[in-house]
């Protein structure tokens, strides 16, 4: 099954203006849709297209890139072993799992530059050194980051309305408690299911969630094992799985020796680059000073860490258990979970941000005569102005942090926003938005 996804378009865009002096580098995490979206663009937008998946390729089409320095003959040894007829200008060549073979991928230099086909490459895992350390990375390769399936995507594919919710967030006004209640239930059916195709693809055709719930093991299990290959001492993988606990703990920022076990080292830190590059995972940093760029006053050694895809953490959090059952699936889409699971709202707040195509930035500062500190979930530049975001998992509440923030940067802050499952509403200088209308502040 295909879904349309927005990067689609992206690559129509590469191949109308950059194709001819860029190779495209689809870059994600793993069963993302990179490989469907590449081939299913080649298929419709060229006249002919070779695929080499590095993953499963054969001797023979390893062979090829021996004859890297002789263009004609590396062309002419490639269309016999694929039995594919290459169009000068007419056909692209993708290079699949690309960062198993890097090679190919320093190859790209002078293929871009012979100028006679156009190359998409995908990849996981793609920067760590390892697959990179002995290889001149190609300037001639633009990048399009391939995330989970967001919101909207997941709307196309399960036939619900999705333009609406930007009708209803530029007016800004209460919609009411029914129609407020059935787009909660909608949001929370794509928090269980989360934006893998895979799973998606398993919710369209009417499997139930314990069959989901399986279909998302799977993937976790997949990363798993990338992540034994590059760090076989186990740590990468304890370290992935502690996230939903740090979260559950309101911890202002990711505590590396809790989720290792032992005292931070230089070692243990580069794993945690290992995971961001894997895109498996979602960094928020801490700003120090948001009165300047966010991205200028970030603190690298400030950090929390999110799961890239919601319906994972879903599943993540109860990976003890044999399969999650229906009920716990049932307890979240009536919103009867506990509470304290509230940073289950977060973790999709984050994942909607960063969809968006933007870094994740939060700011914590302490209270005066206090051992305590204020803190902002999410801050979202808007050119010289920002706009500060508090997450709620149910009520409103109180919004401290949110006040004070508006003091100390009034000159600087575009907007307070509350996002909760609560209708649409404004109380002074606060926006109450519902979780589901998250994206439309990006």
């Amino acid at each position: 099954m295909y879904f349309k996804r927005k990067a689609y378009d992206q690559l129509l865009n590469w191949k109308k203006t950059y194709a001819d002096r860029y190779a495209v580098l689809l870059e994600g995490a793993r069963r993302v849709g990179k490989s469907t979206i590449a081939e299913r663009f080649a298929a419709n937008e060229y006249k002919s297209y070779i695929l080499i998946d590095f993953s499963k390729a054969s001797d023979e089409e390893m062979a090829c890139f021996d004859d890297i320095h002789d263009l004609d003959m590396f062309f002419l040894r490639l269309q016999a072993v694929r039995g594919v007829n290459l169009y000068e200008h007419e056909s692209v060549i993708i290079f699949d799992e690309v960062q198993l073979f890097p090679k190919a991928r320093q190859a790209i230099k002078h293929l871009v530059k012979d100028g006679r086909y156009h190359y998409i490459e995908t990849g996981s895992l793609i920067s760590i050194r390892k697959n990179v350390k002995d290889i001149l990375i190609p300037s001639e390769e633009m990048k399009i980051p391939i995330y989970p399936m967001d919101y909207e995507e997941f709307c196309a594919a399960a036939g619900s309305p999705y333009e609406m919710l930007k009708k209803l967030y530029e007016k800004k006004k209460s919609i009411g408690q029914q129609v407020n209640r059935k787009l909660m239930r909608d949001i929370r059916i794509y928090m269980a299911v989360g934006g893998m195709p895979q799973a998606v693809e398993a919710y369209v055709n009417g499997e139930n969630f314990s069959m989901i719930d399986q279909v998302k093991r799977q993937i976790i299990k997949l990363y798993e094992d990338d992540f034994k290959r590059l760090d076989p001492s186990g740590k990468l993988s304890a370290i992935y799985h502690s996230i939903p606990a740090q979260l559950s703990k309101d911890m202002k920022r990711y505590c590396l020796s809790s989720a290792v076990g032992q005292r931070k080292t230089s070692k243990s830190e580069r794993l945690i680059y290992d995971l961001i590059d894997s895109k498996t995972v979602l960094p928020a940093y801490n700003v120090t000073d948001p009165r300047v760029s966010l991205s200028l006053t970030k603190d690298l050694d400030s950090y929390k860490m999110y799961i890239a895809d919601t319906g994972l953490f879903i599943t993540l959090m109860f990976i003890d258990r044999p399969i999650t059952e229906n009920e716990i699936y049932a307890k979240l889409l009536s919103d009867k979970l506990p509470a304290n699971l509230g940073y289950l709202y977060e973790n999709l707040a984050a994942q909607m941000i960063a969809a968006s195509g933007r870094e994740l930035y939060y700011h914590t500062w302490k209270k005066e005569k206090s051992t305590h500190y204020y803190e902002i979930d999410f801050l979202i530049s808007h050119g010289a102005k920002m706009t500060a975001v508090e997450i709620k998992s149910s009520g409103i509440g109180k919004h401290e942090s949110l006040s004070e923030f508006k003091k100390k940067y009034s000159g600087n802050v575009r907007d307070c926003v509350i996002i909760s499952q609560k209708d649409i509403g404004k109380d002074e200088d606060i926006q109450y938005l519902p979780v589901y209308l998250t994206p439309f502040l990006c």
